[in-house]
């Protein structure tokens, strides 16, 4: 119990929401994941498949990552992923009465989306302030 909780505890690296874009790469390592890269004029995504999901990064011409989507068999891991803003998704995830709906998390710094039971898993994350101008919400899957 005590290596779990000192496991749960430990630092993560990774291309968390807030990260800037070179940290990608260490998301893609530690996932063992295939990555390819999609440039746009307001955002590009970084695509990283493993056998189980699929995560997009989104990164804004600024070089930061305001965005990430995820689905598949798995659920990837929301810690690495969600970086400082893991602590409020849990707070919020912890608070619910009903455990089994999808999740939504809407606050002004932080909005969370996730849904899925065992083998189908999806959701999105993002910073609403830090969309880059004529990026709606919306393409954050």
């Amino acid at each position: 119990m005590l290596g779990i909780l000192m496991l749960a505890a430990a630092p993560r690296a990774g291309a968390a929401l807030g990260a800037v874009e070179a940290s990608v790469q260490l998301d893609q390592d530690r996932m063992q994941a295939t990555r390819s890269v999609m440039p746009a004029e307001r955002l590009t995504v970084h695509e990283l498949k493993t056998a189980g999901a699929t995560v997009r990064e989104f990164v804004s011409p600024a070089g930061m990552v305001f965005g990430i989507a995820w689905q598949g068999t798995v659920l990837p891991d929301l810690q690495q992923l969600l970086g400082a803003y893991f602590d409020t998704y849990v707070a919020e995830a912890s608070s619910r009465r009903i455990r089994r709906a999808p999740l939504v998390i809407e606050r002004p710094g932080l909005v969370v989306h996730s849904s899925g039971h065992m083998r189908a898993f999806a959701g999105q994350a993002y910073l609403p302030q830090s969309l880059p101008p004529g990026v709606p919400a919306a393409d954050i899957q």
